[in-house]
């Protein structure tokens, strides 16, 4: 659910709130929102907890569901440990590899 004009989730706001992010701070993270937008969302979720934990975890479920579907239609032919090696600096083989800047 998608909170004011913006692309940011229901979920992203209750979850930062639950982190302890302050409000304000919210805001900063996502400039599409308002400070009243994020005050409303935390507002509701307040106030009908239960619900949004309900929802909250149906969208959790659905989520897994879609992942699983995806994996199953897709293999990834060793994609991940490829992609997670690059993301570590090291290729297949173990090599530390170097990174090179270019400053413009």
């Amino acid at each position: 659910m998608r909170v004011g004009n913006s692309r940011v989730t229901m979920d992203t706001i209750i979850g930062a709130f639950k982190d302890g992010v302050a409000m304000e701070s919210i805001v900063d993270r996502y400039p599409s929102l308002s400070l009243s937008d994020v005050y409303a969302v935390v507002t509701y979720y307040l106030w009908n907890t239960n619900a949004v934990e309900d929802y909250l975890a149906e969208q959790r479920s659905r989520g897994t569901e879609v992942r699983l579907l995806i994996e199953s239609r897709m293999p990834d032919h060793g994609f991940r440990k490829k992609l997670l090696s690059r993301r570590s600096g090291r290729n297949s083989s173990g090599i530390y590899m170097k990174a090179i800047l270019i400053s413009p």
